[in-house]
């Protein structure tokens, strides 16, 4: 906790003569960043009385994400309604500068950035950063801040926070510190259990069983990996929750789940396996042509494909394919698979 004191003093100087905050998340909120938004609220309202907006680009589609947004009774910005040069403050949460994933304009530099994934080179220019990319969630890290602070979290930003943490780490299972564990163990008797047994089980729209039978029909398996294409989806989010979905197979260690929405050909990449690195492989897959980021066993990517032509579109997404089997199971590179509902 040290640390978080120490960072604590740095953010108190920041916010030093400050009344606005504009807080900037992810494209598309998972309940990492959302619960990490209203905690970062409440932080600086205590220690700055600074009133604070929350941006987000993309849209809400997962249905858990929906249901937490709705209890927490968020306001989300969209960015063409905001003018970023009117806050005094600009925050990123659980994402940074020019990662491709946000909407936070180039030329705007934020004031502070807190975020669990690597550090980026933008990022070190920055007034305060506090990068943990250790920690399975951003909200373990503004949890620290709460209680270092001595400021005990209402049951909404409790349970916010604890799902949150679950969410990210799939319920300690993937990515975990001592330090979310510890989080965990300080948020559970303030949260609203009931509350958070009903926003894991958010209702779902029917598009989303479509949805749901096109990516297993569309599944191959190339040894143990498991690939799926949606084509052009409405809802971004439904690209990770179908990797995550493949990833249930017994047989299956790797799966990508792509997508085409918002002008971008979305990756989600998920992995028991210990090496390598999803982040590594989104990485090497996507390279220079978008951007990408992770961490050990989760990862995803963005590539921007306006003007290109259905060939050439077909032609990236076999390229992506066999850049992917090449990093988890090369013997396969070249094969057609075989699909995963096949009898």
């Amino acid at each position: 906790m040290k640390k978080t004191a120490k960072k604590i003093k740095q953010l108190k100087e920041v916010l030093n003569h400050s009344t606005t905050m504009l807080m900037v998340l992810q494209d598309n909120p998972d309940p990492d960043a959302l619960a990490s938004a209203v905690a970062m609220r409440k932080l600086v309202n205590t220690l700055g009385d600074i009133q604070c907006s929350i941006a987000s680009g993309g849209t809400i589609g997962r249905a858990e994400n929906r249901a937490l947004v709705k209890y927490l009774g968020l306001n989300l910005r969209p960015p063409e309604q905001l003018d970023f040069g009117t806050f005094d403050l600009v925050a990123m949460l659980d994402t940074q500068p020019q990662t491709g994933n946000n909407c936070l304009p180039e030329e705007v530099e934020p004031d502070i950035v807190i975020d669990h994934h690597p550090c980026r080179k933008n990022t070190r220019l920055c007034r305060f950063t506090d990068i943990r990319s250790r920690y399975g969630a951003t909200s373990t890290i503004l949890t620290e801040y709460l209680w270092t602070a001595g400021i005990e979290p209402e049951t909404s930003i409790a349970t916010a926070l604890l799902y949150g943490i679950r969410s990210d780490t799939q319920d300690l299972g993937r990515d975990t510190t001592s330090a979310d564990i510890e989080a965990i163990m300080k948020l559970y008797p303030l949260a609203n259990k009931r509350m958070l047994s009903q926003i894991q089980r958010g209702l779902v729209r029917r598009e989303y069983y479509r949805l749901l039978s096109l990516a297993l029909d569309n599944a191959r398996v190339f040894g143990r990996a498991a690939i799926s294409g949606l084509g052009a989806v409405d809802n971004p989010d439904i690209i990770g929750e179908m990797a995550d979905l493949l990833l249930r197979d017994e047989q299956i260690e790797w799966s990508l789940c792509y997508g085409i929405c918002q002008g971008k050909i979305r990756l989600s990449i998920r992995t028991d396996a210990e090496t390598p690195l999803a982040s590594k492989v989104i990485r090497a897959m996507v390279a220079r042509r978008g951007t990408s980021g992770g961490h050990e066993s989760y990862a995803g990517g963005q590539i921007p494909i306006e003007g290109l032509s259905q060939t050439r579109l077909t032609r990236l997404s076999s390229s992506l394919e066999r850049a992917f089997l090449k990093r988890v199971e090369p013997s396969m590179v070249g094969s057609h698979g075989q699909k995963l509902t096949a009898p």
